[in-house]
Protein backbone atom coordinates (compact mmCIF):
# COMPACT_ATOMS: atom_id res chain seq x y z
CA UNK A 1 0.00 0.00 0.00
CA UNK A 2 1.68 3.18 -1.16
CA UNK A 3 0.20 5.51 1.50
CA UNK A 4 -0.71 4.52 5.04
CA UNK A 5 -2.27 6.96 7.50
CA UNK A 6 -2.15 6.68 11.27
CA UNK A 7 -2.72 8.77 14.35
CA UNK A 8 -6.48 9.13 14.31
CA UNK A 9 -8.64 8.60 17.34
CA UNK A 10 -11.24 10.12 19.61
CA UNK A 11 -10.53 13.41 21.33
CA UNK A 12 -12.52 15.99 23.25
CA UNK A 13 -13.22 19.42 21.76
CA UNK A 14 -10.17 21.62 22.15
CA UNK A 15 -7.84 18.65 22.02
CA UNK A 16 -5.05 17.80 19.60
CA UNK A 17 -4.07 14.95 17.33
CA UNK A 18 -1.17 14.41 14.96
CA UNK A 19 -1.84 12.40 11.83
CA UNK A 20 0.93 10.69 9.89
CA UNK A 21 1.01 9.35 6.35
CA UNK A 22 3.85 7.00 5.47
CA UNK A 23 4.70 6.58 1.80
CA UNK A 24 6.39 3.51 0.41
CA UNK A 25 7.13 2.27 -3.07
CA UNK A 26 6.33 5.62 -4.68
CA UNK A 27 8.22 8.85 -5.18
CA UNK A 28 7.36 11.16 -2.29
CA UNK A 29 9.84 13.99 -1.87
CA UNK A 30 9.25 15.80 -5.17
CA UNK A 31 5.46 15.53 -5.14
CA UNK A 32 2.97 17.87 -3.54
CA UNK A 33 0.84 16.09 -0.95
CA UNK A 34 -2.62 16.77 0.44
CA UNK A 35 -4.91 15.87 3.29
CA UNK A 36 -8.56 15.37 2.39
CA UNK A 37 -11.35 14.51 4.81
CA UNK A 38 -14.83 13.11 4.50
CA UNK A 39 -17.42 13.54 7.20
CA UNK A 40 -20.35 11.13 7.56
CA UNK A 41 -22.95 11.80 4.89
CA UNK A 42 -20.85 14.44 3.14
CA UNK A 43 -18.56 14.59 0.17
CA UNK A 44 -14.77 14.82 0.33
CA UNK A 45 -13.37 18.11 1.58
CA UNK A 46 -9.87 19.32 0.82
CA UNK A 47 -8.04 20.24 4.03
CA UNK A 48 -4.46 21.14 3.23
CA UNK A 49 -1.62 20.79 0.71
CA UNK A 50 2.11 21.03 1.03
CA UNK A 51 4.29 21.39 -2.05
CA UNK A 52 7.52 19.52 -2.59
CA UNK A 53 9.28 22.76 -1.72
CA UNK A 54 7.39 23.14 1.56
CA UNK A 55 4.79 25.79 0.71
CA UNK A 56 1.56 25.19 2.58
CA UNK A 57 -2.11 25.82 1.86
CA UNK A 58 -5.18 25.36 4.05
CA UNK A 59 -8.90 25.48 3.78
CA UNK A 60 -10.33 28.38 5.71
CA UNK A 61 -11.95 26.39 8.48
CA UNK A 62 -8.64 24.91 9.66
CA UNK A 63 -6.31 27.88 9.21
CA UNK A 64 -4.52 28.69 12.42
CA UNK A 65 -5.46 25.33 13.95
CA UNK A 66 -3.92 22.72 11.63
CA UNK A 67 -0.33 22.51 10.42
CA UNK A 68 0.78 20.35 7.50
CA UNK A 69 4.41 19.29 7.29
CA UNK A 70 6.58 16.65 5.71
CA UNK A 71 9.79 14.78 6.40
CA UNK A 72 11.20 13.76 3.05
CA UNK A 73 13.98 11.73 4.68
CA UNK A 74 11.28 9.57 6.28
CA UNK A 75 8.84 9.72 3.35
CA UNK A 76 6.20 10.88 5.79
CA UNK A 77 3.49 13.53 5.70
CA UNK A 78 1.99 14.99 8.88
CA UNK A 79 -1.04 16.94 9.96
CA UNK A 80 -0.90 18.52 13.40
CA UNK A 81 -4.45 19.32 14.47
CA UNK A 82 -5.01 21.61 17.44
CA UNK A 83 -8.13 23.17 18.95
CA UNK A 84 -10.21 20.41 17.44
CA UNK A 85 -13.93 20.96 16.99
CA UNK A 86 -16.79 18.47 16.58
CA UNK A 87 -17.09 19.57 12.95
CA UNK A 88 -13.57 18.24 12.33
CA UNK A 89 -14.93 14.72 12.81
CA UNK A 90 -14.20 12.82 9.60
CA UNK A 91 -12.18 10.14 7.92
CA UNK A 92 -8.87 11.76 6.98
CA UNK A 93 -7.00 10.69 3.87
CA UNK A 94 -3.60 11.60 2.54
CA UNK A 95 -3.13 11.75 -1.21
CA UNK A 96 -0.34 12.41 -3.68
CA UNK A 97 -1.01 15.39 -5.94
CA UNK A 98 -0.59 15.03 -9.69
CA UNK A 99 -1.91 18.46 -10.68
CA UNK A 100 -2.73 21.73 -8.92
CA UNK A 101 -3.15 25.40 -9.71
CA UNK A 102 -1.52 27.72 -7.19
CA UNK A 103 -2.26 31.44 -7.01
CA UNK A 104 -1.35 33.54 -4.03
CA UNK A 105 -2.40 31.69 -0.91
CA UNK A 106 -4.89 29.52 -2.76
CA UNK A 107 -4.86 26.25 -4.62
CA UNK A 108 -7.43 24.70 -6.93
CA UNK A 109 -8.05 21.97 -9.48
CA UNK A 110 -6.23 19.38 -7.38
CA UNK A 111 -5.99 15.90 -8.80
CA UNK A 112 -4.47 12.86 -7.15
CA UNK A 113 -3.07 9.50 -8.10
CA UNK A 114 -2.49 7.69 -4.81
CA UNK A 115 -4.69 7.69 -1.70
CA UNK A 116 -4.31 6.14 1.70
CA UNK A 117 -6.98 4.06 3.39
CA UNK A 118 -7.92 6.83 5.81
CA UNK A 119 -7.74 7.33 9.56
CA UNK A 120 -10.79 8.23 11.63
CA UNK A 121 -10.83 11.40 13.71
CA UNK A 122 -13.73 11.83 16.13
CA UNK A 123 -14.12 14.97 18.20
CA UNK A 124 -16.75 14.60 20.87
CA UNK A 125 -17.30 15.18 24.55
Amino acid sequence: VPLVESGGGMVQPGGSLRLSCAASGIIFSTYDMSWVRQAPGKGPEWVSTITGGGSTYYTGSVKGRFTISRDNAKNTLYLQMNSLKPEDTALYYCARVTFARYFGNSVSDLTYDYWGQGTQVTVAS
